[in-house]
Order: C-alpha cells, then sequence, then structure tokens
C-alpha cells in the first residue's frame, strides 16, 4: 500500500508566515511613543495657538483651520484626555493591521477568521502597541500557524453546498457543485459577490499554499478574475485558470472540477485528520 501523503507544516507554511523581528518591533513601538509624544505636544499647542487668536477675535482652530464649507470635528482640537485615548487606539490599530499582513499570517486565514480578526481590532479595548504584546501576539499566532492553515481547510470544506450527490458530504472529490455563484438576466451573466466569492478565495488560497505559490492579493483573486472573465465574455459559461475549470449555469449553480488532484488528495488528508473514520482507507 502507497504511504498517504500527510500535511506537513513546512512544505505548506514556509515562506507565508515568520515572527516579527526584535529590531522591527523595536522600531515600530518607538516610532508609535515618540508620534504620540509629538501628538500630545502638538494637541497643546494648538491649544494655545487657538486661544490666542480667540482673544484677538479670529476665533479658533476649528474656524480658520478648517476648509470652508467643510467644518469637521478633529481630534487635535480635543481635549487631551479625550483626543489622546481616541488618537492611540486608531494609531494602534493600523498598526496591528499593518503588523499582520507583514507577518503572512492573513494569508493562512479564511474568510471567517479575517473577518473575526478584523472585528476584534474595531474594539476600543485593543491592547497597545508594545515590544511585549506583539512578541507574545505573534509568537502565539506563529506556533498555531498549522492550525489556521488547517481550520481554514475545514471551514471552505464546511461552507460547501451537499445539495448534489455529486458533491461528498466527506470528502472534496473530482468536482463540485456550489449555488447562487451568479446570476443570469436578459444581458448575461454576472457574479454574485459574497459569501460563495469568499468561499471561492478560499479555496485558492488553500491551494495555493499546498502548491507552494504565493497567494494572490485580495484585488487578483480567484473571484475577481472570474468577474472580469463574466464581465468580458457575457456568454461564455465557462471559466478555466490552473486549478479550476469552473462551468456556471442560468440558474446560478456552477460546476467546479479540480484540475489537481494531487492537491485535493493533501485536502482530503487534513479533512481525514479531523473527522477520522469519514475517509476510506487508501490502497
Amino acid at each position: 500500500m502507497p504511504e498517504q501523503h500527510m500535511f506537513n507544516d513546512h512544505d505548506v507554511i514556509s515562506g507565508h508566515t515568520e515572527i516579527i523581528s526584535s529590531t522591527n518591533i523595536e522600531r515600530v513601538v518607538t516610532g508609535r511613543n515618540v508620534a504620540l509624544e509629538r501628538i500630545r505636544a502638538m494637541i497643546h499647542q494648538l491649544a494655545g495657538i487657538s486661544a490666542l487668536t480667540s482673544s484677538i477675535g479670529g476665533k479658533t482652530a476649528l474656524d480658520w483651520a478648517m476648509k470652508q464649507d467643510f467644518r469637521c470635528g478633529c481630534w487635535l482640537t480635543e481635549k487631551e484626555e479625550t483626543a489622546m485615548k481616541v488618537i492611540t487606539c486608531n494609531l494602534d490599530r493600523s498598526i496591528w493591521r499593518d503588523l499582520m499582513l507583514k507577518s503572512g499570517m492573513i494569508s493562512l486565514m479564511d474568510a471567517a477568521a479575517r473577518d473575526e480578526w478584523y472585528r476584534n481590532l474595531e474594539q476600543d479595548d485593543i491592547p497597545a502597541i508594545s515590544e511585549d504584546n506583539i512578541l507574545s501576539t505573534f509568537t502565539q499566532l506563529h506556533h498555531s500557524k498549522n492550525e489556521v492553515f488547517e481550520r481554514g481547510v475545514i471551514n471552505v470544506f464546511k461552507s460547501l453546498s451537499w445539495d448534489y450527490k455529486t458533491n461528498s458530504p466527506c470528502k472534496f472529490g473530482k468536482k463540485i457543485i456550489v449555488n447562487g455563484l451568479v446570476n443570469y438576466t436578459q444581458w448575461g451573466f454576472r457574479l454574485n459577490w459574497g459569501k460563495r466569492r469568499d468561499q471561492l478565495a478560499d479555496l485558492e488560497r488553500m491551494l495555493n499554499l499546498l502548491d507552494g505559490k504565493p497567494v494572490p492579493e485580495n484585488r487578483n483573486d480567484l473571484g475577481v478574475r472570474l468577474d472580469q472573465h463574466i464581465d468580458a465574455q457575457r456568454t461564455s459559461a465557462v471559466f478555466e485558470d490552473d486549478y479550476f475549470s469552473i462551468r456556471y449555469f442560468q440558474k446560478g449553480s456552477a460546476h467546479i472540477t479540480f484540475k489537481r488532484p494531487e492537491l485535493i488528495d493533501r485536502m482530503n488528508d487534513i479533512i481525514a485528520r479531523h473527522y477520522p473514520g469519514a475517509l476510506p482507507t487508501k490502497h
């Protein structure tokens, strides 16, 4: 019996994630702290200037520093204790997003995991940017990268429709059928943007990682390319690339045929480990 190809952490993860170096962490934290102190000083300076201009009849910065007819609030003109809390949170939120992108961890996440990460960043009590917080966060993420990747595979697997007999509920087969991928009108086909589009992008991401290829950016992932294909060829009903052949129908469903069966076998190896006994033993 041939040896079953088991998922190998190094095969998939290498080159896609890294722990942020201590040098970069120190530079980020130092820059963040210096910037906040300068912003704090700027708030005090601006308050002093506003007091001066107001005393001579020139009103405050809210009047003379804002574009005409576009007067709006600015945190720099608020009291320090209010402004610095919001400004610090906004700055830290942006830095966390940038660190996540540079670490490569975001590429291993499925759409649901990415949404959860970004939702957590929108909270008011996000961890402050500090050396300890950055190191602990990304060390933990780095150690769990294998789990993050496999969870993405499982979530893609669970999201597929089992409404058709060609869709096996216990493995990825040669072909899957999904509902609601496209819409058809008198003007031709259109791609439905939403959950199905995210599932396509997730599926492509997993295959790229298993194949040792760079993960496409959001602006060039499978959903974007399929949408461009449909938009350019409204009467065409077939899309092809290196991993998929997608035939879509007027009722909105699509047949997605996998062109790299060896990669599908590796995805099924992952599913078998999470659902023991679901797949037959390979011979």
